[in-house]
C-alpha cells in the first residue's frame, strides 16, 4: 500500500516468515553439528577403551647371545725395564786423564777404548821392574857359581859345612828375588795396561763424569773415581712384584695341572703406557726364592729383545701373564653388566619377551669384553643396549644385535 508523498512501506507479514525462515535454517546446522561433535567423541571413547585394554607398548632393547671363545686369561702387573749389564767404569789406576774416546749417549761394544789416562808414569815404572828382573837374574847366575865351587871344595874338605850351606841358601834366595822381580813387572805392565780404559761390555754409554786434564783415583778402594756408567740394551729385563695371593694362585694352579710353572720359561706379554695392544713378547726366566716379609711380594724377572733400542733401561710397563690354559668362555660387554651391592647381574630376555635377571660371576677383560666365568649359557639372550628399558618380570620387544671384540670393531 503506498501513501502519497510518503516512504513505501513493507508488510508486517512478509518480514515475519523471513524470519522464521532463517532461524529454521540455523537451528538445522546447529543440530548438525551437534550431532558429528557427538560422533566424533563416541569414536574417540572407543579408540580410548581399546588401546586401554591392549596395555602400553613393550619398549624395544637390543639383544645378543653371549660371545664364544677360546680364550686364555692374563693377569697384569706394572714394572720397571732393568739392564741386563749396568757397569759403573772406574780406573783402576789413579793418574791424570789425558783423554776420552766416545761420545755421550752412543752405542760402544765390549773392548773399545774410552778413556787413556797418561800412561807415562806406568811406562817408566815398566822399566825400572824389567831393570830390577835384570839385577835379579845376575845375582842368581852369581850364586849359581859360588854353590858350584863350594859344592867342589866342600868335596875335598877345605870348605866348612857351614860356609857350604850359606852358599846354598843365597842361591835360593837370589832365585826367590827373581820371581819378586818378575810379579813386579807384571804389576808395572798391568798398571800401564790399565791406563788404558776399554769397554767391559757392549751397550749405551751415558755421560763423562770426569773431564780430560782431571786426576782421578783408582784402585780397589772405595774412593776411586767414577767415570762413566754403560748399561746392556739387547736383551732387556722386565722386572715386577707379584702378591703373595697372586704368587700362591699359582702355585696351586701349577700342582694342578692347570698351569705351566712360573720357574720355567713362560712366555709373557708386554706393552708401554701408549700402547693399546701388548706388541713385545718375552719370557719369564726368574722366580725369587723367598717372599719379601715386610712386602708381602716375590720379585720376578723376565726377558725381552730389544734390537732397536727403543726400551730404554728404568722405563715403567705393564706385563701380563698367562693365569690359565686355553679353553672355551662366554664374553659380553661390560655395560651389560649390572651390580646390586656385592652381586654382579646380567639382565635376559625370554621366548616370550619376559625380562629376568641372572647372578653371574665375572673374569677379566678379553679382547674388550667382559669373560663370564658362571652364571650364562651360550643359548641366553642378553640385553646388551636399552636396559633402562628393562625391568625383571616385565616385557619388552627383543631386536637383534650382535656382540663383537674389541679387534672386530676396530675398522680396516
Amino acid at each position: 500500500m503506498r501513501f502519497k508523498g510518503g516512504p513505501t512501506m513493507t508488510s508486517p507479514w512478509v518480514s515475519t516468515a523471513r524470519t522464521d525462515q532463517w532461524a529454521s535454517r540455523r537451528s538445522s546446522h546447529i543440530a548438525r553439528r551437534r550431532t558429528i561433535g557427538a560422533l566424533a567423541l563416541l569414536s574417540a571413547l572407543v579408540v580410548t577403551g581399546d588401546a586401554a585394554a591392549q596395555g602400553p607398548a613393550a619398549p624395544a632393547v637390543t639383544v645378543s647371545a653371549p660371545l664364544q671363545r677360546e680364550v686364555v686369561e692374563y693377569d697384569e702387573f706394572t714394572g720397571q725395564f732393568a739392564a741386563v749389564e749396568s757397569v759403573e767404569l772406574r780406573s783402576r789406576v789413579s793418574g791424570y786423564l789425558q783423554s776420552h774416546h766416545f761420545e755421550e749417549g752412543q752405542i760402544v761394544k765390549k773392548g773399545d777404548l774410552l778413556f787413556v789416562i797418561d800412561p807415562r808414569p806406568f811406562e817408566a815404572a815398566v822399566a825400572s821392574a824389567r831393570a830390577q828382573l835384570g839385577q835379579a837374574e845376575a845375582r842368581v847366575e852369581l850364586a849359581n857359581r859360588q854353590l858350584a865351587r863350594a859344592a867342589q871344595l866342600r868335596e875335598r874338605d877345605f870348605v866348612a859345612a857351614s860356609a857350604y850351606d850359606e852358599r846354598v841358601q843365597e842361591q835360593r834366595v837370589s832365585v826367590a828375588s827373581v820371581e819378586i822381580a818378575k810379579a813386579a813387572v807384571r804389576t808395572a805392565e798391568l798398571d800401564l795396561e790399565f791406563s788404558r780404559i776399554l769397554a767391559p761390555v757392549g751397550g749405551r754409554i751415558g755421560r763423562r763424569e770426569v773431564s780430560d786434564g782431571n786426576l782421578v783415583s783408582g784402585g780397589a778402594g772405595s774412593g776411586n773415581t767414577l767415570l762413566t756408567t754403560i748399561v746392556s740394551i739387547d736383551p732387556i729385563y722386565f722386572v715386577f712384584d707379584l702378591s703373595e695371593g697372586d704368587f700362591t694362585a699359582y702355585q696351586r694352579a701349577v700342582q694342578s695341572g692347570k698351569l705351566q710353572s712360573t720357574r720355567d720359561s713362560v712366555p709373557v706379554f708386554a706393552r708401554l703406557r701408549d700402547e693399546p695392544e701388548w706388541p713385545r713378547e718375552g719370557k719369564l726366566n726368574f722366580v725369587d726364592n723367598q717372599v719379601n716379609r715386610s712386602a708381602g711380594t716375590i720379585r720376578a724377572r723376565a726377558v725381552f729383545p730389544n734390537a732397536d733400542g727403543f726400551l730404554t733401561p728404568g722405563q715403567f710397563g705393564r706385563i701380563r701373564l698367562p693365569g690359565s690354559e686355553p679353553y672355551k668362555a662366554l664374553l659380553i660387554p661390560d655395560s651389560a653388566i649390572l651390580t646390586d651391592q656385592s652381586q654382579k647381574i646380567v639382565m635376559v630376555v625370554g621366548a616370550d619377551g619376559t625380562v629376568s635377571a641372572k647372578m653371574v660371576r665375572p673374569g677379566p677383560i678379553y679382547d674388550g669384553l667382559r669373560i663370564i666365568r658362571s652364571g650364562l649359557t651360550p643359548d641366553d639372550k642378553v640385553i646388551i643396549n636399552g636396559l633402562v628399558r628393562a625391568r625383571p618380570g616385565g616385557k619388552v620387544t627383543p631386536q637383534p644385535g650382535e656382540i663383537k671384540g674389541a679387534g672386530e670393531r676396530r675398522p680396516g
